[in-house]
């Protein structure tokens, strides 16, 4: 395995972990977003109100990409195997 081989394979795992939690990461983004607006015109400044939304949003959202997530992780490991397999 060469120093390409070995850039390769970290491009493609920066890029599965990107691809992986950014649904989630997307999703306490934007309920974070609504919340501070909601809160900044009641003016209700509680620290803890966000915190159950997200986890919410973050659930559902997980719950909904899985089997995505699943696939992308699936070819990055088969990816890997395959070059293992392969002698790189």
């Amino acid at each position: 395995m060469n120093e390409a081989d070995a850039l390769d394979l970290f491009q493609a795992a920066i890029w599965t972990v990107l691809i992986s939690a950014g649904p989630a990461v997307a999703a306490a983004m934007i309920v974070g977003l609504v919340i501070a607006l909601i809160q900044a015109l009641t003016q209700i400044q509680e620290a803890t109100l966000t915190f159950v939304p997200k986890i919410v949003a973050v659930l559902i959202t997980v719950g909904i990409s899985a089997p995505f997530v699943g696939s992308q992780i699936s070819i990055f490991t088969d990816m890997v195997f395959s070059r293992i397999q392969s002698g790189f």
